[in-house]
């Protein structure tokens, strides 16, 4: 359903770790607004609200219900306890009359904390529900928005609803191996709430369809099946799939491979998962030396290796970071490329805070807009177009960085689903569906949408959050304070339907035409003489 780690300026690949860093479940903050919750689940907040003493309430219902754990003198400090594990939000998301969720959740993270049994998870029926066949979608009951499209519509005339509770030690791309599971053995996710406990454990529930009958027992035979088949996914992350043909390359020493002799290694710049990224100097030159660590070396962040070099030998551009070599002999494997001392687009807006003026904000644009241009003409889609990966130079000129999970459209093989990372990610990226290059518009839509706010996309929802959501249609709120044209363009960049999204060039062609316009009227507005104070009419 979704995937992908936050990176830092070093990128997704070897060196990432930026804005997502602890597990990807994580909840936000204990102010942030909670994710509404759609029918089925155990959403909703039924019989009191965020305002009241959820917990209490929970263990009242649980008392009078005559629950069979109610009796135990210390059950009301195991309820207790509980929600003190959670963000505030989980409060917000639980339904007081289906109370006996909270004591579901209770086990499936108890079970969680043996490694044999993780991920932990739990399978219940909750509805058969009906499907209009004059209806184009089967996205929630409640809450759903008009024209939302939110699973694959059935050709029955009723549907099967499981709720699917998980708990794992949460960490990086949990999400994307949770989702593949559930995609596995064919089912549809409609509702996802997640949290994330302070005591790093993730609490994942899912509302799907796509098991067709009222079977707990099978489906919870399918899942233990799909956690086996795909057991070697959670020792370690990646971005690829079996469907998706490693390139026919095998790095070899040449011409790009750099004399480690001339290379010296300065201070640390970031460090990610699989690697760290160093600034350094080579024959002189700064450079940035992306460090892959010997033991995450594994077959995925080699092909990731491999793939990275092969298509930095392939370009070469003004706003394309450029490529200085590689050492491809162990027992250390590195890239080199130019040093941007400007750093990332993420760490000028977010970290230092700068609101980039109007002309600024489209020279970066344009700066992005040409580097992506020279990718598509040469039949490269970068997957992963985002802040972080987009680096400036001395004089802030803005070059695509990060080739981690690029690749080459006609490269063969079914393209990888949830590649990229959450909050730039496209909707049929998200959906699992064949896209093209039109899913780095997409991406380039909501960097767009950050250059004129200086937020965070979806900054109050968790990563799992913000991918459910725009598969069901949603997209960050539009500001109030931007040009009009610029507004239009986003709006059709971040189209659901790829093919109604424009090109590169022709988003390129646009954004010139407005900077000529604004440093039109700023040179106009500057040369005017300024009216004589004392002079009359």
């Amino acid at each position: 359903m979704v995937a992908a780690a936050a990176a830092a300026a070093a990128g997704s690949g070897p060196g990432g770790g930026i804005e997502e860093g602890v597990g990807e479940s994580s909840s936000p903050t204990r102010d942030a607004a909670a994710a509404p919750a759609g029918s089925g689940g155990s959403g909703g907040g039924g019989g009191g609200g965020g305002a009241r003493d959820i917990c209490g309430q929970v263990y009242e219902r649980l008392v009078a219900d005559g629950h069979e754990e109610a009796s135990d003198p210390e059950f009301r400090d195991r309820i207790v306890a509980h929600f003190a594990r959670l963000p505030h939000s989980y409060q917000l998301d639980i339904n007081v009359d289906k109370a006996v969720d909270v004591i579901v959740h209770q086990k499936v993270l108890a079970e969680a904390k043996d490694p044999d049994r993780r991920p932990a998870f739990h399978v219940r029926f909750l509805k058969i529900e009906d499907v209009d066949p004059t209806y184009d979608s089967d996205a929630s009951e409640e809450g759903a928005d008009d024209g939302d499209d939110f699973s694959v519509r059935q050709d029955t005339a009723y549907t099967h609803i499981h709720e699917i509770v998980f708990s794992t030690i949460d960490k990086p791309k949990l999400l994307s191996q949770l989702s593949a599971l559930l995609s596995d053995i064919g089912l549809n996710i409609r509702e996802a709430h997640v949290f994330s406990t302070f005591d790093g454990y993730s609490l994942d529930v899912f509302v799907v369809d796509g098991w067709p009958i009222e079977d707990t027992d099978g489906l919870h035979k399918a899942l233990e099946a799909s956690i086996l088949r795909n057991e070697g996914s959670w020792s370690g992350s990646s971005h690829s799939s079996a469907a998706e043909r490693t390139l026919p390359f095998q790095v070899k020493g040449g011409e790009w491979e750099i004399d480690k002799r001339l290379l010296k290694m300065g201070e640390m710049i970031a460090s990610g998962s699989c690697g760290d990224l160093f600034h350094g100097t080579y024959l002189g030159e700064d450079v940035a030396v992306k460090v892959l660590r010997a033991e995450h070396l594994n077959k995925n962040v080699w092909n990731e290796f491999t793939q990275e070099v092969y298509i930095l030998r392939e370009v070469q551009h003004t706003n394309v970071v450029r490529f200085i070599g590689a050492c491809t002999k162990p027992p250390q494997f590195c890239i080199i490329t130019e040093y941007m001392s400007g750093g990332s687009l993420y760490d000028f807006v977010h970290k230092q805070h700068n609101v980039p003026e109007l002309t600024a904000l489209l020279k970066f644009a344009v700066d992005v807009c040409r580097g992506m241009c020279y990718l598509h003409e040469r039949g490269i889609i970068h997957r992963d177009l985002k802040t972080a990966n987009l680096l400036m130079d001395k004089d802030h000129v803005v070059k695509v960085a990060d080739f981690g999970v690029a690749r080459f459209q006609d490269q063969g093989g079914i393209m990888t689903a949830e590649t990229g990372t959450y909050r730039w990610m496209a909707p049929e990226v998200i959906n699992h569906l064949p896209y093209d290059n039109k899913a780095d518009v997409f991406s380039f839509a909501i960097v767009l949408w950050e250059l004129i706010t200086s937020k965070l996309p979806y900054d109050t929802m968790t990563p799992l959050q913000a991918a459910v959501g725009v598969r069901q249609g949603l997209r960050p709120g539009l500001p109030k304070k931007a040009h009009p044209k610029l507004l239009d363009l986003m709006q059709r960049c971040w189209e659901a339907d790829p093919s109604n999204r424009p090109a590169f060039p022709d988003i390129l062609a646009e954004l010139e035409d407005l900077l000529a316009q604004v440093q039109g009227t700023s040179e106009k507005t500057t040369q005017e003489p300024k009216e004589d104070s004392g002079a009359k009419d």
